[in-house]
């Protein structure tokens, strides 16, 4: 059965991608409106249309990276380089152990340092001065963010001695916890606590996304929420008294692409509250 599995990841095409991502979009685009979290007063196609064009760039330089990929785990399949190739776990242990290195190192290590670094922080501002945090949301990278984000995912590759299965295996996940974390649903409080003892919830990602410290800096996980326990970076309040967007760039300029992409390049671009 575990091989069968391998084998279809290792087959993945372009186009099942591609529906998968669509097809998660949209159920939780569904599930929003029927059972919303906050209920903004706003387009959503709107909105949507800003997020879509910068997830449109995220996807060339994606395919960059993916040319990159295929030449990286060539290198790994020839050299048996990697923490994978020094051990003989079982197949379904060794997918474990990749997509929590792969969660950790492309996930919450570089989450953590776009919050840390000057000028990482900078370009990750665009995704946070969404200031209608929905399902689309997820999609919402300023270009340069997303090098970092890919760069970090071909050094948990590397690390872990991965094979494409493994990897893609992770891409699959990883799309699907993006937009249910960022997924404006209102699950029971008690459900969405118990997900977010070892997954990220809803909820628990939305404190992410409040508009300044000190949650800004909290729940930097996208799979597992236990990075952000053991590092202590983890926290869980009452969503009522979220406010979404960034305190550094207009709020008013939310949905405008030309704006989110050139605020990074802005003179003088700090935080009072981040003391930058």
């Amino acid at each position: 059965m575990i091989d069968t599995i391998v084998v279809f990841f290792e087959n993945l095409s372009s186009l099942q991608k591609f529906i998968w991502i669509v097809g998660c979009l949209s159920i939780f685009w569904i599930l929003e409106g029927v059972y919303p979290l906050k209920k903004h007063q706003y387009n959503k196609w709107k909105h949507a249309k800003t997020n879509f064009v910068l997830l449109f760039s995220t996807m060339l330089i994606n395919v960059i990276f993916g040319l990159i990929t295929v030449g990286v785990f060539l290198w790994i399949d020839t050299t048996n380089f990697g923490l994978l190739n020094l051990v003989d776990f079982p197949v379904w242990v060794e997918i474990i152990l990749a997509i929590m290195i792969l969660d950790f190192t492309s996930q919450y290590l570089v989450h953590y340092l776009l919050h840390k670094i000057p000028f990482m922080w900078r370009f990750h501002t665009v995704h946070h001065s969404d200031t209608h945090v929905d399902v689309t949301s997820g999609t919402r990278h300023h270009p340069i963010d997303f090098i970092f984000r890919e760069t970090f995912a071909l050094l948990g590759v590397l690390i872990a001695g991965l094979p494409v299965s493994y990897y893609l295996m992770y891409r699959i996940l990883t799309v699907l916890f993006t937009y249910f974390s960022h997924a404006d649903i209102s699950l029971p409080t008690k459900l969405d606590k118990a997900i977010s003892y070892v997954f990220i919830s809803p909820n628990t990602h939305k404190f992410h996304h409040h508009h300044v410290m000190p949650w800004t800096d909290t729940n930097f996980g996208n799979i597992f929420s236990f990075w952000d326990r053991i590092f202590g970076t983890f926290i869980y309040q009452d969503t009522k008294d979220i406010v979404y967007g960034v305190d550094i760039l207009d709020a008013e300029k939310s949905e405008d692409i030309l704006y989110q992409l050139k605020a990074p390049f802005k003179k003088g671009l700090k935080s009072v509250e981040y003391k930058r």
